[in-house]
């Protein structure tokens, strides 16, 4: 269970690096409202990831399969669309930014997260 927590907290704070990473070099991607507001978007990212973006990967994998894993990003564009939806802290200026903001977001957690957690132990 407490291996579960620690994972989970590591993906957040991963995520909520890579946001603020995005912010920064990203003219058209704002979190606005300072420290928590970050937390708090990549909270509501990750929910509406988890809930959504799961749904709609299954339904779009024949058109990720033929893409070559490219649809993905605009599955995850879409959910940064959605969450800024949701939350008035996260503004995204267009879709195409999107795509590029779930890009830098999905390489920069990706390296935070193994940063943080090291590497994997190998099986065997």
């Amino acid at each position: 269970m407490l291996r579960r927590v620690q994972r989970f907290l590591i993906r957040w704070v991963g995520l909520s690096v890579a946001f603020a990473v995005t912010d920064a070099i990203l003219p058209g991607l704002r979190v606005t409202g300072g420290f928590f507001a970050v937390i708090g978007v990549a909270a509501i990212f990750g929910i509406v990831n988890a809930v959504l973006g799961t749904i709609l990967k299954i339904l779009t994998l024949p058109l990720t399969i033929l893409t070559l894993g490219l649809f993905a990003l605009v599955v995850n564009a879409l959910m940064l669309e959605i969450t800024a939806g949701i939350t008035s802290r996260l503004t995204v200026s267009s879709f195409w930014l999107a795509v590029l903001a779930a890009l830098i977001i999905t390489v920069v957690s990706a390296i935070v997260n193994r940063a943080i957690a090291g590497p994997r132990r190998a099986l065997g």
